[in-house]
């Protein structure tokens, strides 16, 4: 089971009331849903979104003992579109992002989002969609890697590693994550850092792949316009990258009146308390949401 960070502070942030609507953007293994189904009376619904098949099938059957769920296997950048076909599109009370990757991606799915097991390099949230980290390394210029090693994974050495990535796929094609990790991790300068050599390059490739930033770039603004006045959009991220979007988005939409062209822009987000990070006893419990931060805003008229 995947153990969401910040489990009950963003339960909390999301005001939930008994006959609310909500959207769970990222179901992963349902935490969250959970958590918001436990709190909502009979008249409440949530619509649970995720584009992984594994994650889609644990939400079915979830709704299947659950009316109040209904699940959709979509990208969640078509949040619009999805709320709408749903039934939710009139407005929602609150809206859920937890961004990254679950513990069952990680561990379980083999599909190459780790380099601690050997697995196909796949990468892809769905499966059945775009193309592969392996495809893509196989014909990407050493210049085109380089880049999205140093935009994606704030990766220092990319152009180091985008030479070693091009110079191995001539003597054969890099298709597992064992192989990926070992390129990267030779190239690299010798030291005993405080993460694994190839964690950066890893990230880079999950995030080009899956479009992550362009997708997260879709759904704030989509999200803003769902929610009824008085909800809730409450987000999670993992790394840096993830929370500058996040940041500057809240910021752009919490800003007071102003004249912008000739026309007046008003706000319609009100920044709801200050950056959540985890505390001592849930990183002591589950390591992985050292990195979580929550942002929250709140829909304004």
């Amino acid at each position: 089971m995947h153990e969401p960070a910040l489990l009950v502070e963003a339960l909390e942030a999301l005001q939930l009331r008994d006959d609310g609507m909500y959207v769970d953007c990222t179901f992963g293994r349902g935490g969250h849903t959970r958590g918001i189904l436990d709190r909502l009376g009979p008249t409440g619904r949530v619509l649970a979104i995720d584009c992984d098949p594994e994650a889609f099938a644990a939400g079915m059957k979830l709704a299947m003992q659950d009316q109040r769920l209904c699940v959709e296997r979509r990208r969640f950048g078509d949040l619009d579109a999805i709320a709408a076909y749903a039934g939710f599109g009139s407005g929602v009370n609150g809206i859920l992002l937890d961004l990254g990757v679950s513990s069952p991606q990680l561990d379980v799915s083999g599909r190459g989002f780790s380099f601690a097991a050997e697995a196909p390099l796949d990468m892809r949230m769905d499966p059945g969609a775009g193309e592969s980290a392996a495809a893509w390394l196989a014909h990407a210029s050493e210049r085109e890697i380089a880049d999205v090693l140093f935009h994606f994974g704030e990766e220092r050495h990319s152009r180091r590693i985008a030479r070693a990535i091009v110079a191995a796929r001539s003597a054969e094609p890099i298709i597992t994550t064992v192989r990926l990790a070992a390129i990267v991790a030779r190239c690299m300068p010798r030291g005993r850092g405080r993460i694994h050599p190839a964690t950066r390059t890893f990230q880079a490739l999950r995030i080009h792949v899956n479009d992550e930033l362009r997708e997260l770039e879709r759904v704030l603004p989509a999200a803003v316009a769902l929610l009824k006045v008085g909800g809730r959009l409450v987000v999670i991220s993992f790394h840096s990258l993830e929370d500058r979007v996040v940041k500057r988005f809240l910021r752009a939409e919490s800003r007071p009146a102003q004249v912008v062209g000739g026309a007046q822009s008003r706000p319609r987000l009100r920044l709801a308390g200050k950056l959540v990070r985890p505390g001592e006893a849930e990183i002591s419990r589950n390591p992985r949401s050292r990195s979580a931060r929550m942002r929250v805003a709140e829909r304004i008229a």
